[in-house]
């Protein structure tokens, strides 16, 4: 790599501080050309905790990012950002640590629209301390709405010139979603044949980067049985349908709508037997991901489609129920940042 990754800190009230201690600790090679974006006090409280016994790891501080690649091996790089009065008490909301997990996340998104660093692993914040933390940030439900906006600002476009897709992936299943943090009932609203469409269109163009082939794209209904040929919602004749038409007119590997409830297993990788498709589209939010998370909470990576730069992500939150207790799993941050590489080579 001749551009190092970026690790935002999270909310420095939850599990974020404590599983990039243990990343560092677990996988010292995979974390080379790797800062941590964040502040000195909770890092060190982190470092603390997962040490017991063992010599803390030391923390460098850096000036600029490019030093990262001029530190001894052992050591924990870190950029200071913003700053805490003192590191918070854990598992509590706190608005000063939701205004420092949004700076951070800030500054790694403007260093990689710049081109300073190759990508950005953002650990979990928490979204009732982001809307604490204040305008602006407190219009933003999630990292996924504040990297858009960054992006979009940064490009001069608009929100709606600079769409965005989540996808969610662990080793057996991958899925894309046409909405993302939304209510349900404004979910079903977002299922147009536009929306659709764009997200058959992000999805391809994504995933076509990654596999460096065309993926083979599976789309779910949104009504039980695909909608039963109109007998339970029209929906998928009226909407999902037409979009899924277009796209193949426009050369994607698209097929369905299929059944909610069994889509996934046709894109599940099992076994070692090969999976029918790539990837699902999904409607919303959490006929999504409560598949992917069943299947492998602890290797699951978020990836955000769409933006003009990398970013992977933990496929869980902050954990405020086990934060600071030393419990926390460092797999999923793991797998977030061997897909940040992978991604930024391609």
């Amino acid at each position: 790599m001749n551009k190092p990754i970026a690790i935002t800190l999270g909310d420095a009230a939850g599990i974020g501080p404590e599983i990039i201690a243990k990343a560092y600790g677990q996988a010292p090679e995979l974390l080379q050309g790797c800062f941590v974006v964040g502040d000195t006090a909770t890092l060190r409280r982190a470092i603390q905790l997962v040490s017991a016994e063992a010599i803390p790891m030391p923390l460098a501080l850096l000036e600029d990012a490019s030093e990262v690649f001029d530190l001894p091996p052992g050591c924990l790089p870190l950029l200071q950002v913003g700053a805490l009065p003192a590191p918070p008490a854990f598992g509590r909301l706190d608005a000063a640590a939701g205004l420092l997990a949004a700076q951070c996340v800030v500054w790694a998104a403007q260093a990689a629209l710049r081109g300073d660093i190759a990508a950005l692993v953002t650990a979990p914040l928490n979204k009732e301390a982001l809307a604490l933390a204040g305008a602006p940030y407190s219009g933003f439900p999630g990292h996924t709405e504040l990297l858009q906006a960054q992006a979009a600002a940064h490009a001069g476009k608009t929100l709606a010139q600079m769409p965005v897709r989540m996808m969610l992936a662990n080793d057996e299943l991958r899925v894309v979603l046409v909405s993302i943090h939304v209510s349900l009932r404004d979910a079903l609203d977002a299922v147009t044949p536009a929306n659709v469409l764009q997200t058959l269109l992000i999805t391809h163009q994504s995933l076509s980067a990654i596999l460096g082939r065309a993926p083979r794209i599976a789309v779910a209904g949104v009504n039980p049985h695909a909608g039963e040929g109109g007998l339970f919602g029209r929906e998928e004749l009226e909407i999902i349908a037409p979009a899924i038409s277009q796209a193949r007119a426009q050369g994607l590997q698209v097929s369905g709508p299929y059944a909610p409830d069994t889509v996934f297993m046709s894109a599940r990788s099992h076994g070692g037997q090969l999976s029918e498709f790539d990837l699902v589209v999904a409607m919303y939010h959490d006929q999504g991901l409560i598949p992917v998370k069943y299947l492998g909470l602890e290797q699951g990576v978020n990836v955000t489609l769409g933006l003009p730069l990398v970013r992977t992500s933990p496929d869980h939150g902050t954990a405020f129920d086990i934060a600071g207790t030393g419990q926390a799993d460092a797999s999923s941050l793991l797998a977030a940042i061997r897909m940040a590489r992978q991604l930024s080579h391609n």
